[in-house]
């Protein structure tokens, strides 16, 4: 069933507040005095609570309720901030994100495992305050999703400081003389009161009691009443106490002290937006729908001879603090300033459907190969107007090409983010004092491609901490810090991007993987192995050295997985191995797998692709005076030995080769090699289509396209080039730079 638009963008804004919020939480535990990210969390936590509020999701409102009030605490400062609150907090915030997954279009949907789930935590929160002095059993009322303070007695406080009018909420009610006719009983509601908090005192006024009595009606309210009550519930879950009085009574509703400066803090911590001054106060609670409606039907009484009266001179009758509403128009006043300053500096930005995105990048690989076309068949007709024509569209067509491929592109940082918190986890499972530090998080990369890297990430994570970081006692023991220090880094490469998860550990102990390897029968010994051979062992199925098998590793599963889900984004995996310094697992994929500029070249008749960004330099190779000689599979380019592959022994061609061939040299991440091909036809935008399954074997094809004469050309990968070119070298290192 698909979801009201307005519930998907609901659904979309809380898990964004909920990233927010684990990340200021995190934040938060590396610098306990942190106000500010203390403030951002309170807000994220707040402005799900007040969507949730919106639609009716009673269960998601009542829980976030009682975090918020534990955050309220935290930013005035009356309870400590250390890691074991932060990891209620941060369980809480997984919590709000399952209640989340749980709502939709037709309410929400809980489990009794939901459920218990909120009354747990609710539990680990009462010693921070945030129910405390609740009856018992009021935690399973917040998990049924009924209101979160609408059963607060607070009849277990009996400090006679909480007794002062300062602290209690003052509620004045006048009744109409009707209210009895009307079926209502006036003391039936002031009892109901008590269902939100601890009723102080209440003063019955009887003046008109005193003027009536020579025409006193017995079913007549001649009554008033003040009334004093202690409660953490919001105004508006006491003004819903007279909910089915409200037409037969005048309702004024006074905040104590305490709340006045709450709510000045809450304004002040409101995001800058255009919102007028009674939707401030709705924001915060300073202020109910009931009594905005009532404000705003005085101000339409006004007579039209007469200026009318402003909100902002009303507000205050209906109970609100004049300082509140001074706050709120203050408020007012900054948000349209800064929102004026930033319209002129900043670009709106909108959201964008995925698929539609994906279908335009379709069009527009399209729209590449049709110009290909068009462009060789103006070449053909040799008319130089046509051919200018298209070189100008062929600009073009580029230029839009690189404006659709920037849509698809997101920060690396995203992904990055999402460590801290796996990091923090583990860390408290393995009894390690691991940190975190990451560089490069504005590196740009295609969504797709990001969304296949955290599979893979969280695997090579997890091995670094379990496998990699050793204990306390034996880093200090080696000399090192005691805790460890685990990085992410990305950048970009030639085309590519390369993301490092870098540990300063114990590195790949060689003797331990043969010893597995041997045991295991995937090698029957180590000699003659070069130690880049022997690391690469570790990607083998079912390869672990971990003597125990737990939660973290152990089960030979990861690493392999790791490597096939590189190689199916058309990636590769490098091993760097300190020994008893570190670690470093360095992935390498292309920026995106849409449409990339190759250069195209011919071999037997076929004309191949090879990404442009890879190719340093095209050499004729029978005149070249550069090239000394080819001997095994090498040559000496300028002083500087380099292996070489034939694509036409690669291909197994039968036709004689031209009499002069073309040499292109080519890189990739720190290597540089050479390919043969019979004749190069130069640049080339290429569209990349997927080849069928049946070309998985063969490890030097990365996809096809086709070209603007509708042929099919194959595109080469650098990296299975590579690793031919290393074989016959052979060695995987030989004459590598």
């Amino acid at each position: 069933m698909d979801l009201d638009p307005v519930i998907q963008t609901f659904l979309v804004e809380a898990k964004e507040q909920l990233e927010e919020m684990e990340e200021n939480l995190l934040s938060l535990e590396q610098d306990l005095g942190d106000i500010e990210a203390v403030n951002a969390v309170f807000r994220a936590a707040h402005t799900i609570k007040g969507s949730g509020g919106m639609f009716g999701f009673e269960h998601l409102v009542a829980f976030t309720h009682e975090v918020e009030s534990v955050l309220m605490r935290m930013r005035k400062g009356e309870i400590s901030i250390d890691s074991e609150l932060i990891s209620v907090l941060l369980s809480c915030s997984d919590h709000i994100k399952v209640l989340v997954e749980c709502t939709g279009g037709d309410g929400e949907k809980t489990s009794r495992e939901t459920e218990q789930a909120s009354r747990e935590l609710i539990n680990r929160l009462m010693p921070y305050g945030g129910i405390a002095g609740q009856e018992e059993g009021q935690s399973d009322k917040v998990a049924a999703g009924q209101g979160a303070v609408a059963a607060i007695p607070e009849s277990g406080l009996q400090d006679d400081a909480l007794a002062t009018a300062s602290e209690n909420w003052h509620i004045s009610l006048r009744f109409t003389p009707s209210v009895l006719k009307n079926g209502m009983d006036p003391l039936s509601f002031i009892r109901f009161l008590s269902t939100v908090g601890d009723i102080k005192s209440v003063h019955t006024l009887t003046d008109k009691l005193k003027v009536a009595a020579k025409t006193f009606d017995p079913e007549d309210c001649y009554l008033g009443f003040e009334v004093q009550l202690y409660s953490r519930a919001e105004r508006k879950d006491i003004e819903e106490v007279f909910e089915f009085v409200r037409d037969d009574c005048t309702l004024t509703i006074i905040a104590p002290h305490s709340k006045t400066e709450e709510y000045i803090s809450l304004i002040n911590s409101l995001e800058d937006e255009d919102a007028k001054l009674g939707q401030i106060l709705l924001r915060v609670g300073a202020l109910t729908p009931k009594e905005l409606e009532s404000v705003l039907q005085i101000q339409m009484a006004t007579p039209a001879e007469e200026a009318q009266v402003k909100v902002g001179e009303l507000i205050p009758g209906q109970g609100v603090d004049q300082q509140v509403v001074d706050t709120a128009l203050s408020k007012q006043k900054q948000s349209r300033e800064r929102q004026a300053k930033a319209k002129a500096s900043e670009s709106s930005s909108m959201r964008i459907d995925a698929e539609k995105l994906d279908s335009l990048i379709n069009l527009v690989g399209e729209l590449v190969i049709a110009q290909a076309n068009s462009a060789l068949l103006a070449r053909r007709s040799r008319a130089g107007n046509l051919i200018d024509a298209m070189a100008s569209t062929s600009n073009l067509i580029e230029s839009i090409r690189d404006n659709c491929l920037k849509l698809r592109m997101v920060p690396i940082g995203q992904t990055f983010s999402r460590f801290q918190r796996v990091v923090r986890d583990i860390s408290l499972e393995l009894d390690k004092d691991i940190r975190l530090t990451t560089s490069g998080e504005d590196t740009e990369l295609d969504k797709s491609m990001v969304e296949k890297l955290v599979d893979p990430l969280m695997h090579l994570v997890r091995n670094s901490m379990d496998h990699g970081i050793e204990t306390a006692e034996q880093r200090i023991a080696a000399g090192k810090p005691e805790y460890g220090q685990l990085a992410l880094r990305a950048y970009h490469d030639s085309g590519h991007i390369v993301i490092e998860v870098s540990d300063d550990g114990q590195g790949i102990i060689k003797e331990k993987v043969i010893r597995k390897a041997v045991e295991n029968r995937l090698i029957e010994s180590s000699e003659g192995m070069a130690d880049y051979d022997i690391y690469r062992l570790i990607f083998e199925p079912g390869f672990s050295t971990a003597e125990t098998i737990s939660n973290i590793s152990g089960r030979g599963v990861g690493m392999d997985v790791v490597k096939q889900n590189i190689e199916q984004l058309k990636g590769s995996i490098e091993i760097d191995s300190r020994p008893g310094q570190g670690l470093t697992m360095r992935i390498r994929v292309p920026l995106t797998l849409a449409i990339i500029d190759g250069f195209l070249m011919e071999i037997s008749n076929s004309q191949y692709v090879l990404p442009l960004s890879s190719v340093i330099e095209c050499l004729e190779l029978s005149e070249s005076s550069d090239i000394k000689e080819i001997t095994n599979n090498l040559i000496n380019l300028r002083g500087e030995v380099l292996p070489v592959i034939r694509l036409r022994e690669l291909f197994v061609c039968r036709d004689r080769p031209p009499p002069r061939q073309n040499i292109i040299v080519v890189r990739y991440g720190n290597r540089k090699g050479g390919v043969v091909i019979d004749r190069s036809l130069g640049e080339y935008q290429t569209v990349i289509k997927p080849l069928s399954s049946i070309f998985q074997g063969l490890e030097w094809l990365a996809g096809s396209t086709i070209l603007g004469s509708g042929e099919v050309a194959m595109i080469l990968d650098v990296a299975g080039l590579f690793k031919n070119a290393d074989s016959l070298a052979g060695s995987q290192n030989s004459g590598l730079h």
